[in-house]
């Protein structure tokens, strides 16, 4: 059970409310290209407009290496923003000082200000204990809202809160950690989880706990040719981690000790070269050709796939099948897509690719959670203690 104070249990009129938002968007020529995040922030701001508090709204972008950098700069976050709060969203050319502090206090109920990225100060990645200070300096009350980097031990997702009366969490990491946390602890049954992207090393703690709570794992991307080299297969040039198949092999032995269905994919769609439009073949079993590259799931693979899906009650999905942003290595990706959205059952997709996966596929509004963060989802996932959520204080 989620026991951290929330924003709505706050007293926040007039107040000044710090919220760590995730506004760590792509941004093109001056423009955000994906919003969603932006988006998913929307009902915690709102909240605190309505409760006519003075919000101070902060967040990182990309990676400026401790230093000012416009091509990083938040300011064209603000505008979209603004335009789908419908109000001014007003900006700050830095996220601590003299010169914030006095905005901060020009700031009427009900108003916003962004400060400038945090990550323009190298202390916010260091959880500097001055930089937490002067963060917390300008609020009454903490809000963190950034799904997306509570797993990271920052300054302004964990340290800032041991100077605050209050550090609560807000309604999207609320929301993430309740749907996220059902996975773990009670989901219906059966239980498929499905396990694709490159690295078997990003997803190998997902899988060993998991083992033993869900019912199938269906494997593909280029993690699956790992698995399938473990046993015996020939992967020619496909994607493989050659120091992690032992451990690839241990968790095959743990899941049938489990009683765990694991099912790699069957057939590939293979290619000499990742390019668009490139020559494919299919080739059916774990026998692909010295010089060849499995790039997705094959027709069979999906069929199968597709079929335990229908079935499933709850359904968990981090990674893709295969290249999907390289056609036509993103056919396996949209059929799965196509197959969970079909499904009627509660489905939870791990952020990231995924994420991107089920938006091109046009899905995206038939899934009943997409998480906001790739990383954070995955720690969250192994069982790991996130550090921004742990930080946050506990309901008496």
């Amino acid at each position: 059970m989620f026991n951290k104070v929330c924003i709505d249990e706050v007293e926040l009129k007039g107040k000044r409310v710090l919220i760590r938002v995730d506004f760590n968007v792509p941004v093109k020529e001056g423009q955000v290209a994906d919003d969603t995040r932006i988006r998913e922030s929307l009902p915690t701001i709102r909240y605190a407009r309505e409760q006519r508090a003075r919000m101070i709204l902060c967040s990182h972008l990309g990676r400026p290496k401790g230093k000012p950098s416009p091509a990083f700069s938040l300011r064209p976050v603000a505008e979209h923003l603004s335009q789908l709060l419908e109000a001014p969203v007003r900006t700050a050319e830095d996220c601590i000082g003299e010169e914030v502090h006095a905005a901060v206090k020009t700031l009427q109920p009900g108003e916003v200000l962004l400060l400038e990225n945090l990550r323009f100060h190298p202390e916010e990645e260091k959880n500097a204990e001055e930089f937490a200070r002067a963060l917390a300096g300008l609020c009454d009350v903490y809000v963190n809202d950034a799904f997306g980097a509570a797993h990271r031990a920052h300054a302004s997702t964990a340290g800032i809160t041991r100077f605050v009366s209050v550090a609560a969490c807000g309604f999207l990491l609320r929301k993430e950690i309740e749907h996220l946390g059902k996975l773990l602890t009670a989901p219906e049954h059966p239980f498929v989880a499905i396990m694709g992207g490159a690295k078997v090393s990003d997803k190998i703690g997902v899988l060993k706990n998991l083992i033993g709570k869900v019912d199938t794992f269906l494997l593909g991307g280029g993690m699956a040719y790992t698995f399938l080299k473990a046993v015996g297969g020939s992967v020619g040039k496909s994607l493989v981690e050659e120091d992690k198949m032992e451990l690839a092999r241990e968790t095959m032995k743990a899941a049938r000790a489990a009683k765990v269905a694991f099912l790699p994919a069957a057939d590939h769609v293979v290619a000499e070269r990742i390019e668009p439009n490139a020559p494919t073949r299919v080739v059916d079993g774990p026998e692909i050709p010295e010089g060849w590259m499995a790039l997705d799931i094959g027709p069979k693979t999906r069929e199968a796939f597709a079929v335990i899906i229908r079935g499933a009650r709850t359904i968990l999905w981090n990674g893709p099948m295969g290249v999907f942003e390289t056609p036509p290595f993103h056919e396996g990706t949209w059929a799965v897509a196509a197959a969970v959205a079909a499904s009627g059952g509660t489905s939870i997709i791990g952020g990231g690719d995924t994420a991107a996966a089920v938006v091109q596929a046009g899905v995206s509004d038939k899934m009943s959670h997409i998480s906001t963060g790739g990383g954070a989802s995955l720690e969250f996932l192994e069982g790991k203690e996130l550090p921004g959520i742990a930080a946050l204080t506990d309901k008496q």
